[in-house]
């Protein structure tokens, strides 16, 4: 294997290459999850009217305080007919529109109600307890910038401002193909050397997460002519090919072969990580292609530090990189030598701090004992043993 690049220089090398895909127009209804190709402008001002923040009486603060005669009443949706008369006064319901000549809302509990007046015993400044028309946004105005990962929050910001739909990049479309003569669906009796196959819905599973379309285009058993031809028609329909296992240096990784007979550029192979040290990306035109070990564990942790942000980059994500969050390590943790290791571990509160619990079993083929991990901590190289209370990095496995 030739010498191995940091975690960095692979992440820079796929983004460099990893440009966002066409842009379409997507209903808000369907847009979360996705990333916005350009800022979404609001419709109208919010609040689109001036609005009562509270349920009480609307009036003039010049006429407080004083007995006035109420005059009406006005509830949401439901404004007032006329505006209001000098000295007089209208019960309003919160985001009731403030009728013109109101300048102020009282609460409800601070009055009294006698025979058709009010009486209001404390002066009631201007504009107390009323929401300015366009307080929170201006028609016009962005509501969210280009490059921003639309949430239920961002849906009801579009939705409050009149945004009916938005132009986001496409989906990725991704092809998953698997490798090894030895692998069986689960459910399947296993014959003499056969394991079940995992890693296909592992990715299905990581990749409709991130945003991407997946196609599961099966297994691809250890014949170098059967990976040309399911590389070669994943290479043609997607937009992205992952493939997992047959890529290090065995007699039976084929798929690096595979591709160099089909004219994929491999931009590296082998990075100093641990687990997925033999993780290699390439690219054919603008089809990224990344060679994933065959171990489940490997799969998660390099799905999660090249795979996701390539994902991301591609639907036009301002931040595509991995977001690490800072936790105390419950237990000490010694480093390798030469790797960036990602030691799974448990995640978890304990009174003001984030604790991370490193789990046993850190083989990359533990994927059972990895399922009980939430977290991945990254522990650079070094020989130095890592003590208990320690900050470190990690990050959340979704």
């Amino acid at each position: 294997m030739p010498e191995l690049i940091s975690v960095e220089e692979a992440q820079r090398v796929i983004l460099e290459r990893a440009r966002p895909l066409d842009a379409e127009r997507v209903p808000i209804e369907r847009a979360a999850g996705r990333v916005l190709a350009e800022p979404a402008l609001a419709a109208t001002d919010l609040p689109p009217f001036p609005s009562s923040a509270m349920d009480g009486f609307a009036l003039r603060g010049a006429d407080t305080p004083g007995t006035l005669p109420l005059a009406g009443e006005v509830a949401a949706g439901k404004p007032a007919t006329g505006p209001l008369q000098p000295g007089t006064a209208v019960r309003i319901s919160t985001g009731g529109s403030v009728p013109d000549g109101a300048d102020a809302v009282v609460p409800l509990e601070v009055v009294q109600e006698q025979e058709g007046t009010l009486v209001v015993p404390d002066p009631v400044a201007p504009g107390a307890h009323v929401r300015g028309r366009g307080g929170d946004i201006r028609a016009g105005e962005v509501v969210l910038e280009s490059g921003a990962q639309v949430g239920p929050g961002q849906v009801a910001a579009l939705a409050a401002a009149g945004v009916a739909e938005v132009r986001c990049a496409k989906r990725p479309r991704v092809a998953i193909l698997v490798t090894g003569s030895e692998l069986r669906p689960p459910g399947e009796p296993l014959g003499p050397g056969e394991i079940y196959e995992s890693n296909a819905l592992l990715l299905a599973s990581a990749l409709q997460g991130a945003g991407a379309v997946p196609a599961q285009l099966g297994v691809v058993a250890d014949d170098l002519e059967e990976h040309k031809r399911a590389l070669e028609r994943a290479l043609l329909a997607f937009d992205v090919v992952v493939t997992s296992g047959g890529a290090s240096v065995g007699p039976h990784d084929l798929v690096r072969k595979a591709q160099r007979d089909l004219r994929v550029e491999e931009l590296f192979w082998g990075v100093a990580v641990k687990p997925g040290k033999p993780v290699a990306f390439g690219v054919r035109r603008d089809h990224l292609v990344f060679n994933l070990p065959g171990n489940p564990v490997s799969v998660l942790v390099t799905f999660e530090l090249f795979v996701r942000p390539a994902l991301a980059a591609l639907q036009g994500a301002s931040n595509p990189l991995p977001a690490f969050e800072r936790g105390r390590l419950m237990a000490p943790v010694r480093p390798n030598v030469h790797r960036h290791e990602f030691v799974r571990a448990r995640a978890f509160t304990e009174g003001d701090d984030l604790v991370l619990e490193p789990l046993g079993g850190q083989e990359s083929h533990m994927i059972v004992r990895a399922a009980q991990a939430n977290a991945l901590v990254s522990v650079p190289p070094g020989e130095a043993e890592i003590p208990a209370g320690s900050d470190a990095r990690f990050l959340r496995l979704r």
